[in-house]
């Protein structure tokens, strides 16, 4: 059976989510963590996208991504073929890292962009791993915390002002508001 063609649309963002293969993690240290971080970077570098928010779990990953001028399909390939010659590479094994192919929905508004952000920063939450967002370093909510915001140049592919163009004041005063809307709707996740 064939696969069905990717939609793409230039200019919009999708939720795109990647699990390891069997549920297993894709991650096992720190390391496996910045490794995927810095494919990432690399890839943005050739390839360039931003991403809004981002989130890696132990065994699979979330990104809130627009691709500026090559499909999102060719860049996940790109990035799950680099991450999955390392992984297989330092673990000594062959085969498939990933599960099947990445899921991808295409967000629509700008309740849907803070919707799918705050699924995404809560995903640790909502998972057990932490009791607060801003204690999970391996998503971008440390660049959106209040009394942490940072400076995101440091990580080029993302792009905080694509979610705090919904809130007015100081990047502070915006951080502020975001996170207040994280927990307002919280429990409905």
């Amino acid at each position: 059976m064939a696969r069905n063609i990717r939609l793409w649309i230039p200019n919009f963002y999708y939720h795109v989510v990647c699990r390891g293969n069997r549920r297993e993690p894709l991650y096992h240290d720190e390391d496996d963590y910045a490794v995927f971080l810095y494919i990432l970077e690399q890839t943005n570098k050739k390839f360039p996208f931003d991403i809004a928010s981002y989130c890696l779990m132990n065994n699979h990953f979330h990104l809130q991504m627009k691709a500026k001028e090559h499909p999102i399909s060719k860049i996940m390939a790109i990035i799950n073929k680099r991450y999955a010659n390392y992984y297989n590479s330092k673990y000594e094994l062959t085969g498939h890292v990933f599960e099947k192919r990445f899921f991808d929905k295409i967000i629509s508004d700008e309740l849907g962009m803070l919707e799918v952000s705050r699924y995404i920063h809560l995903n640790p939450v909502v998972a057990g791993v932490v009791d607060r967002p801003e204690d999970y370093y391996w998503s971008s909510y440390r660049f959106f915390y209040p009394s942490q915001v940072k400076n995101t140049n440091a990580v080029s592919f993302l792009n905080t002002e694509i979610i705090f163009k919904n809130y007015s004041g100081t990047v502070h005063d915006k951080a502020a508001s975001y996170r207040e809307f994280l927990f307002k709707y919280q429990d409905n996740i």
